[in-house]
């Protein structure tokens, strides 16, 4: 898997800018670059460049100067690769950038695959996978709440709290080990109950990690919020009124929307996908109904649903049919529309959803603010403020923790059933490897180049 010729790329986004950094990294990487760049200052050259120097010059294509630049020159190990790297600094324009990419490339360098710089890290050591993975997330980011969760585990936090659990069992898979072959040295009497303590104690630890999941899933891709309600209630006024814009067409006639119509915002920090949905009402328009079963399906796949209440009219079949489809959902009823003189009982809608009630006014944006405290006290126990908290937002990481307790579960009643302490030793290591999996150690090479794959150009 790992390639140890020199690579290049572009590192910088496609588009016109003040400056471009097209990245070198390998062996030759000081060497190829130093033959196309010519110093102002005389007598200076790359090759006998100190690590993290740099020097103002010419990148020249022979005798034709393509650009002046600055070339940054990081020396092995210290380098985001752990390999000889420069970083060429020039005029941000795609043109330029792609003509100095080309002539590097003809001086020896290869163009680098998606990921590769950051996979040439993790080969050479540098980082381990999780660390990889929160590069690409990062990148990827769509709301600060996402960012920050990736800088926590490209610092390595997940990892520090994988390597300790991982510690713990490869001690006592050591001391059996050593007591079944040293016996006169090691004792195991009493090393069960002992054992037991400290698996349940673990296990309680990758549970705790596992508990986040569903919050970092959200973190990462936002909150998958269905808005639901009787047609005319004011759903598409309250989307409206979340984004911030005209987004879905508002009309008195009721019926107006008749597809679903989704969106990323971010609301005070809160990071919502939000899903306007056709009203839900019995209708024998073909077209009506399609929308009517879409938003139904939506409701399935939702993380929360804010079922919008026409205030100013009378509950009806409608609303009593949708209320029987939200038991046992993550809910906040809305009632909308308190501009206008209510006919709605807020006290029986909370009595019989069991859900918090917010009322608002989609169109004046009355009461809108009470909707996104509602909103941080349902998700973020009213806290948007992650500090250094691990929150699980890799589908690969949950599912080895999940196998992690899987494998510990079974020592648990292995000794529950006084099996042999060798037995035990077999799903430790499980439980150790699945661990090792989670860092990478034990990950193979398609699945690691799949994981690198997903990078963009020059990272």
């Amino acid at each position: 898997m790992f390639q140890k010729d020199t690579i290049a790329a572009i590192a910088t986004g496609m588009t016109n800018a003040g400056i471009g950094i097209i990245r070198v990294s390998g062996a030759e990487s000081i060497q190829i670059v130093d033959s196309i760049f010519h110093a102002k200052q005389a007598g200076k050259t790359l090759v006998d460049l100190p690590g993290y120097s740099a020097l103002f010059g010419n990148i020249c294509d022979g005798d034709c100067v393509l650009d002046e630049a600055i070339c940054l020159v990081m020396r092995a190990p210290n380098s985001y690769t752990t390999e000889d790297v420069v970083e060429i600094q020039c005029h941000g324009g795609i043109v330029m950038l792609r003509r100095i990419l080309e002539l590097v490339i003809r001086s020896g360098a290869r163009a680098a695959e998606p990921g590769e710089f950051t996979k040439r890290a993790f080969l050479g050591g540098r980082i381990d996978i999780t660390q990889a993975e929160s590069v690409m997330d990062m990148i990827h980011a769509k709301n600060e709440l996402a960012a920050r969760s990736s800088a926590t585990q490209l610092q390595g936090k997940l990892s520090e709290k994988i390597k300790a659990l991982r510690a713990m069992i490869l001690n006592h898979i050591a001391y059996i080990e050593s007591a079944l072959d040293d016996p006169e040295n090691y004792s195991l009497e009493g090393y069960s109950e002992e054992l037991k303590l400290q698996v349940e104690e673990t296990i309680n630890q990758v549970k705790a990690l596992l508990s986040t999941a569903e919050e970092g899933k959200m973190i990462k891709e936002g909150i998958r919020t269905v808005i639901l309600g009787k047609p005319n209630a004011g759903k598409s006024s309250l989307l409206n009124q979340l984004l911030g814009e005209e987004r879905a067409i508002v009309t008195e006639v009721a019926g107006t929307t008749r597809d679903t119509l989704e969106e990323d915002v971010v609301i005070q920090g809160i990071p919502l996908k939000i899903i306007d949905t056709a009203g839900i009402h019995d209708t024998v328009d073909i077209v009506e109904k399609i929308g009517v079963d879409k938003a139904k399906n939506s409701m399935e796949e939702a993380d929360l649903i804010l079922y919008v209440v026409d205030g100013a009219r009378p509950l009806d079949d409608d609303d009593m049919q949708i209320m029987s489809l939200l038991k046992d959902r993550k809910v906040i009823t809305i009632i909308n529309k308190i501009d206008m003189e209510q006919v709605v009982d807020k006290e029986w809608i909370t009595s019989k959803l069991h859900t918090s009630v917010v009322e608002i006014s989609a169109k004046t944006g009355d009461g809108v603010q009470d909707l996104y405290e509602c909103l941080k006290n349902l998700f973020f126990h009213g806290k948007l403020t992650m500090n250094d908290e691990v929150y699980i937002t890799n589908l690969r990481h949950k599912q080895g923790l999940m196998e992690t307790i899987e494998s510990l579960q079974r020592v648990l009643d292995s000794i529950e059933q006084q099996m042999p302490e060798d037995f035990l030793t077999i799903d430790l290591m499980a439980a150790y490897e699945q661990l090792g999996y989670i860092l990478g150690e034990s990950l193979g090479d398609d699945l690691a180049n799949e994981i690198f794959s997903k990078f963009c150009m020059g990272k």
